[in-house]
């Protein structure tokens, strides 16, 4: 397994080695020693399943009281995906790391907890997966502005006249006026 560093250096990417050949491919997608090998104790407790259509835009969701670890993956389609450092005390605080996952690529995307995630289809259809180290507790999960241009993310909207949104999405709060893991 392959590990990609990126500019939040909490922020990992991983690359199973996958093995194919005409009947199709195997490859081991976690497996606890890859991340203690580098000094990271997450425990996963609760398994994800999403499928979105192109044009789909979820987050930039966060939790404060039981902030959420997540390796994230696609099986099917492909999705930009983003992570936000929202550590108040880090040196990245409010910078973010993207990346584009696919089922072809097989990246595996470490986020871990403090981080802001969320993710845009770009496929016809993406199905999306993700272990995560609290569970999902709704009444603690918020919202952060996905286009706060103090954030500067470049989505790749290409395509896509306006990224199709849940209601909470909508009303999301900016990283000046959102409500901050302590």
């Amino acid at each position: 397994m392959e590990i990609i560093k990126t500019a939040i250096p909490d922020v990992l990417l991983f690359k199973p080695k996958s093995f194919g050949d005409e009947r199709g491919f195997f490859m081991e997608t976690f497996r606890e020693s890859w991340l203690e090998n580098i000094g990271i104790t997450a425990n996963f407790i609760q398994d994800n399943h999403s499928a979105s259509v192109k044009g789909v835009l979820r987050g930039l969701h966060y939790q404060l009281q039981q902030p959420q670890g997540k390796l994230v993956r696609v099986i099917s389609g492909e999705v930009y995906d983003v992570a936000v450092d929202l550590r108040k005390n880090s040196p990245t605080f409010g910078q973010h790391v993207a990346s584009i996952l696919s089922a072809e690529n097989k990246l595996v995307f470490w986020v871990p907890p403090g981080f802001a995630h969320g993710f845009l289809v770009l496929s016809d259809k993406a199905e999306f997966v993700y272990k995560c180290t609290s569970y999902y507790a709704p009444d603690d999960e918020h919202s952060l502005l996905w286009n706060d241009p103090k954030l500067g993310i470049p989505w790749p909207l290409e395509g896509i006249d306006e990224p199709a949104l849940s209601a909470k999405d909508r009303k999301a709060a900016s990283l000046s006026e959102a409500v901050l893991p302590s």
